[in-house]
Formats: structure tokens, sequence, C-alpha cells
């Protein structure tokens, strides 16, 4: 599975997602690039965009936090400054 990585505003994120653009400084991470980050102690902040009823459908990762994209903008503040967001 690829996760995206954003070392930059989560702004640009929600703008350039919105519009079905190219995500300016964003990653994709194979799940091998993931366990590297892992096992250097990197700290990754997990971020589950999905709705509620998506998440009930198909179920979460331990470890990920839920945060609806509805919801993102309102909620940004949960979204810690000093680590590496991986969103799925």
């Amino acid at each position: 599975m690829i996760r995206r990585i954003f070392p930059f505003s989560i702004f640009a994120a929600i703008a350039a997602s919105a519009q079905d653009k190219p995500i300016p400084g964003a990653t994709e991470l194979s799940a091998d690039g993931l366990k590297k980050l892992l096992d250097k102690k990197v700290k990754l902040f997990f971020l589950d965009v999905r709705e509620p009823k998506e998440i009930e459908e198909l179920g979460t990762i331990d470890g990920y936090v839920n945060i609806p994209i509805s919801q993102l903008e309102s909620r940004l503040q949960e979204i810690p400054k000093d680590a590496l967001l991986v969103a799925g």
C-alpha cells in the first residue's frame, strides 16, 4: 500500500486535493520506505482522512488518527507540526 508524506503546509494539500491536482512537495511512500522511517525512529503522524462511513465499512489501522477530509480544515490544530505527516 502506498501512502503519501507531506513535509509542508496541510493547506496546500487540501487545496491541491480538492482540485484533483498533484500535491506539491508530497512524496509517495512504499511499505519499505515507511519501515525505514520507523526504524530510524522518525516522528510520524498517521492521518486517515476517510469519512466515518468508510471507516465503518473498511476498518482502519491502529495508530492512525481519523480526521475526515470534510473536517480537516477546522481540525488542523490536532495535527502536530513537529512530525512528518503520513496520510492515507
